[in-house]
């Protein structure tokens, strides 16, 4: 009797110990499924998070790109400025690009002033360097007219009806005029002295010149011409006048001296 319940006793031992072991076994189980479940729960809200903070960048830099035209505003204030001072600059185009400066007639300009080329009062007007034209009659320099029985050939020299507003450029009698400098025709002219004697030849001008040319038969009157070419003939002055040097006359527009430019 005293060994059965012996055994008894000790099956009971052993079935308890099973039990305790298989609880712990269980507890185990669900604890680590649940650890699962929260790491899984976990993964699940750091994607949105990562979302989130990348969609708050973006929204950053999107409101910082609202917030670039508020910065914008002065730099369109400096452009429309920039605009306001160059206007003076676009009004003295018609100086510039013909390699002048805009500068007040009280300093010196080392070639001559153009008149109506600058904006602003009349005293700024356009400087503009010396450029030499080309050699206006074929076979000879641009050599001025020595004084002769019938006066000089300089400018501003003494003349019986005032002073000579031209210059005389020595060629001889039916010699090649070339074109001095590239521009276009502008029609026939002449001019009489006080004597009576007509004097024909032709008008030429550019954006920076405009002469007349006396004393030649030009082969065209209209059109335009480039620097060099053939624009004429020189027409014999012997026959008129005996002992006078045979030369072109050259006189700007606007009574101007060209020696400079000669």
């Amino acid at each position: 009797m005293t060994d059965f319940f012996y055994i008894s006793d000790l099956m009971m031992r052993r079935l308890f110990r099973i039990c305790v072991i298989s609880a712990l076994f269980a507890c185990y189980v669900v604890l680590s499924g649940a650890s699962e479940h929260e790491e899984r729960k976990s993964e699940q809200f750091r994607i949105p998070d990562k979302n989130s903070s990348s969609i708050k960048v973006k929204g950053n830099y999107t409101s910082a790109k609202d917030r670039r035209p508020k910065a914008v505003i002065p730099r369109k204030k400096v452009k429309t400025g920039n605009k306001r001072v160059s206007m003076g600059s676009r009004r003295d185009i018609s100086c510039t690009r013909l390699g002048g400066i805009c500068q007040p007639t009280r300093y010196i300009c080392q070639g001559r002033y153009l008149k109506g080329r600058c904006s602003g009062n009349k005293v700024q007007q356009c400087c503009m360097p010396v450029q030499a034209w080309s050699v206006l009659c074929a076979g000879h320099h641009n050599r001025v007219r020595a004084c002769d029985v019938h006066g000089c050939g300089a400018f501003n020299s003494q003349r019986v009806n005032g002073l000579h507003k031209a210059v005389d450029l020595v060629c001889d009698d039916y010699s090649i005029i070339n074109t001095p400098f590239s521009g276009s025709l502008a029609g026939p002219v002449s001019r009489k002295d006080p004597a009576g004697n007509q004097f024909d030849g032709v008008k030429l001008l550019s954006d920076e010149h405009c002469v007349k040319i006396f004393n030649i038969r030009p082969y065209r009157y209209f059109g335009p011409v480039t620097q060099g070419e053939a624009l004429g003939y020189l027409l014999p002055l012997q026959e008129r006048f005996s002992g006078i040097t045979s030369h072109l006359e050259l006189q700007m527009c606007d009574g101007t001296d060209p020696s400079p430019f000669i």
